[in-house]
């Protein structure tokens, strides 16, 4: 969901009454950002308040490559993170994540495993629909047990965008609130819902319904999903007891546009760049008889600021042994208060920008490739910016691209380097960046695709008796341990990039 597809926001039809009211009873923030341009990166940040690249949620396959966890990735969320509902089990927490997880869909990699008590949802986003030969449709899990998978048992109809998805998450919802509320216990619902996410659909009510075509029929559902989640804490007398965060995992998919994409307001492109479009988030906080209501922030804020200030709601402290990103809201939502950070713009594992106050640097840019665009493919349609919004990675680390997005929110007037404001903005900027960059220990990438030539061998290998083997990304899969067809795995691997010969096997 983009920035401005809310009329709190500016989106003209007006179609979002209860985010609109949300917004009025709590507080705005037009400055709010994801971690990253992609759906994992951003929900790993989130779950653990770091940066997406310290986690391991990027890919080295390529520079400054976006990354996700489709069925041919088989690296996830490692066990060494610790994400927010495991650390609120230490204050009684009861959790649930409803939707979309898609941080890894290996069992290891389970929601359950990782501190969530309950889930109703899919490893990953619904596309489809496939042969269920060469892939599978997507699974759909209650808890641990498949329940069904989308087009399926789920289905979703292409033609017209109906599907009952939506209505079944909110269901969950309510159920969920009800039971804990019931027996008095404090919870976290997570509810991360994918209506917006191409392809678009809706429930037969909201069908047609929306002056914006089927994506605006999606957020008008997802809209009355989030009244009817409010009134309910209402309705149980918990809503002054009960903190609610709305916002997106990335901005409007411009790519989808404008059947299935929605609007970045006046933000340069969309998801997967690093430009305002693709990381500026809609975002409101509520809590009543606590956030005075009508009340707009300017505060730099990030998803990653939810996991630190939700353990700061249940009366913990974020772990102390690794660094943490995320910073604690409370002081903000509650006092007003405003404090200096910087928001790091990441693509795959390239630092690609740096916002400090008012000024952004670029100190890369790129949209998609020149492949990619001849063929349709347009992160900015209708936005081309000379010198900035570039089909080739073009590097400007010795002389930054500097904006200031009070007066060119669109980024498309880059300051003169031979200005003074130019120099006095690298000096906030540059010391931020070198401090980061020396600090920073990256992860070890989870997000590699599979060679399929390599996966392919493996079959033949199988097929000649030897033991079951997967050659993907960093990792080994085997039933046993032996060590010839180890190392002919191992050696392959290697030849193919996809492997660090000095990895660990893992036994299925």
């Amino acid at each position: 969901m983009g920035w401005g597809d809310l009329g709190v926001y500016g989106e003209p039809s007006r179609e979002t009454p209860n985010l609109d009211r949300m917004a009025a009873e709590g507080m705005l923030f037009p400055n709010f950002y994801t971690a990253n341009p992609l759906c994992s990166p951003s929900r790993a940040a989130l779950l653990t308040g770091r940066l997406p690249i310290r986690s391991g949620f990027y890919t080295t396959n390529g520079h400054a490559r976006n990354a996700y966890t489709p069925q041919e990735i088989v690296g996830g969320i490692p066990d060494s993170e610790l994400l927010l509902p495991e650390l609120l089990k230490e204050a009684g927490y009861t959790s649930k994540i409803v939707g979309k997880w898609h941080l890894g869909h290996r069992p290891q990699f389970h929601p359950l495993k990782h501190g969530f008590d309950e889930w109703f949802g899919s490893p990953n986003c619904h596309f489809g629909p496939y042969d269920n030969k060469a892939r599978p449709n997507i699974p759909v899990y209650r808890d641990w047990e498949m329940v069904g998978r989308f087009y399926e048992e789920f289905p979703i109809n292409l033609k017209t965008g109906e599907a009952n998805l939506t209505q079944i998450y909110l269901q969950e919802a309510l159920d969920f609130i009800k039971r804990q509320q019931a027996a008095r216990r404090p919870f976290f619902l997570h509810w991360a819902i994918d209506a917006t996410h191409a392809p678009v659909y809706a429930s037969r009510p909201f069908l047609g319904t929306s002056q914006r075509g089927r994506y605006g029929d999606a957020v008008r559902e997802i809209d009355d999903s989030v009244g009817k989640i409010l009134h309910l804490l209402r309705d149980l007398s918990i809503a002054e007891n009960t903190f609610v965060f709305f916002t997106s995992d990335n901005g409007a998919a411009l790519i989808s546009a404008p059947r299935q994409g929605g609007s970045n307001g006046p933000f340069l492109c969309g998801k997967q760049t690093t430009f305002e479009g693709g990381m500026r988030e809609p975002a409101i906080a509520w809590w009543p008889g606590h956030i005075p209501a009508g009340q707009v922030s300017h505060q730099l804020g990030s998803v990653m600021d939810l996991f630190t200030t939700s353990l700061s709601l249940a009366g913990l402290e974020p772990p102390r042994d690794r660094a943490i990103d995320g910073l604690d809201l409370l002081p903000t939502m509650l006092q007003g208060r405003l404090t200096d950070r910087p928001v790091f713009y990441y693509r795959g594992n390239t630092l690609m920008a740096v916002t400090r106050g008012q000024y952004k640097a670029h100190f890369w840019t790129w949209t998609n490739s020149w492949e990619e665009f001849r063929q349709g493919v347009d992160f900015c349609p209708g936005q081309n910016v000379s010198g900035v919004t570039t089909h080739s990675q073009e590097e400007h680390s010795k002389l930054p691209l500097v904006f200031h997005l009070g007066r060119d929110p669109g980024e498309r007037f880059p300051l003169s380097i031979a200005s003074t404001e130019y120099l006095d903005a690298l000096r906030q900027i540059t010391p931020v960046v070198r401090q980061h960059q020396e600090a920073l220990v990256p992860g070890q990438p989870q997000l590699n695709v599979c060679n399929r030539a390599v996966m392919a061998d493996s079959q033949q290998l199988h097929h000649w008796g030897s033991p079951s083997v997967l050659f993907c990304c960093r990792e080994i899969m085997a039933t046993q341990r032996t060590s010839a067809h180890e190392g002919a795995a191992r050696r392959a691997c290697a030849e193919a990039g996809q492997l660090s010969l000095g990895h660990q096997g893992l036994h299925l």
